[in-house]
């Protein structure tokens, strides 16, 4: 029996996870297999090569490029500090000298007989990687990094920006359909992770940012408002690296749309609870949804959870969201899946699918103007 796959959201009450938590480049593992640990916990750590900086020796002092490792005050590897003489040279029977200072601190990495100049390497930049979520150490990745294990309520997003944060969340808005109020944020929200209904703007965002908040989940968000935010147009790269001193989250696309119900009652059944959430995204090759993660470890995870379950692809009775217009954010249920090709209006033959919307009606549509919302 053939299958129709679509790419789909992931809005689950409980299932299994796993976070790979590599590092950049080699250094140490600092957890063992089978250790619990806590969403800040540093899970690996290494240390990045500092920055070079070119002093022109020869220039500063006078001397030819190949004497500039005579007037070394210390020899390549040493360490220095910042203002500290590294290199001097005497004149006049050593009346008169010339000094050379360290413009930061770090290491005396080489020294050049053709060009005369010494390059100082700053001092490494530590990197730690933390675990990102609550949960078990279930891999390690020696020099690498861990994966860690985790389950609970899972809600994948359509878009967001800003990076990885953990914090507890608490639910602002009565319903799915009411915007993020101005009102609901003050100083107890300080350090938590904000629900929305349908709407945020970025005056609001801008004062949960000066109140502390975490991060921010909404149904829609305009993207005019999103380059206001960001101070210049996203392009088509990955996103969660915005330093913005919040992370936001949009659940259902652009503009004011109301979040979808059954993703907002999971969000509200997480209220007080911690959760990490994370606005990485990228919808090229390779997509990457930003995320909500609410850890339940002493629950009975149920037999048909987990990540790993086996893809049936789309069929009848399955929830799907459409992702363009007409009916671009309505959600609905499949209700017959036709085998035949259909045509369009631009006389294109597609597969389609019907779907109702709850209302009683039921409507045609290609399957590719719709996503697949995976519980």
């Amino acid at each position: 029996m053939a299958h129709s796959y679509t790419p789909g959201l992931k809005v689950s009450a409980f299932t299994k996870l796993r976070r790979e938590r590599k590092l950049p480049l080699a250094g140490d593992v600092v957890v063992s297999l089978g250790q619990r640990v806590t969403a800040e916990t540093i899970v690996a750590r290494t240390e990045l090569p500092g920055n070079v900086q070119t002093v022109n020796v020869a220039n500063l002092l006078g001397v030819l490029p190949e004497d500039v490792e005579e007037c070394l005050t210390k020899p390549p590897g040493s360490k220095v500090d910042k203002g500290e003489v590294f290199a001097e040279s005497r004149s006049f029977f050593g009346l008169f000298r010339s000094k050379c200072h360290a413009p930061v601190r770090g290491t005396i990495e080489s020294v050049s007989k053709v060009t005369g100049q010494v390059l100082l390497r700053e001092e490494p930049i530590p990197v730690e990687v933390d675990a990102y979520v609550d949960g078990t150490i279930a891999e390690i990745h020696p020099k690498s990094g861990v994966t860690v294990e985790t389950q609970g309520t899972f809600i994948q997003g359509i878009f967001g920006v800003g990076g990885e944060t953990c914090g507890e969340l608490h639910v602002c808005a009565p319903s799915p359909g009411e915007p993020l109020d101005d009102r609901a944020i003050g100083e107890p929200c300080r350090g938590k992770i904000l629900v929305g209904g349908s709407y945020v703007t970025t005056a609001v965002l801008r004062k949960a940012i000066a109140h502390g908040v975490k991060a921010v989940v909404v149904g829609g968000f305009d993207d005019h408002d999103l380059r206001e935010l960001l101070g210049y147009d996203l392009g088509v790269a990955i996103t969660g690296s915005e330093e913005i001193g919040i992370t936001l989250i949009v659940t259902e696309g652009f503009g004011s749309i109301p979040m979808a119900g059954r993703t907002f009652e999971l969000l509200r059944s997480c209220e007080g609870r911690r959760v990490s959430v994370s606005g990485a995204t990228q919808i090229r090759a390779g997509v990457l949804r930003p995320e909500i993660v609410a850890p339940r470890l002493e629950e009975a995870i149920p037999r048909d959870g987990g990540e790993g379950s086996v893809e049936e692809g789309l069929k009848t009775g399955d929830t799907v969201r459409v992702i363009r217009q007409p009916y671009f954010g309505r959600i609905g249920r499949v209700t017959a899946l036709p085998p035949e090709l259909m045509p369009l209006e631009t006389e294109a033959k597609v597969r389609v699918l019907e779907v109702d919307f709850g209302n009683g009606s039921r409507t045609l549509l290609p399957r590719a103007n719709v996503e697949m919302i995976e519980s």
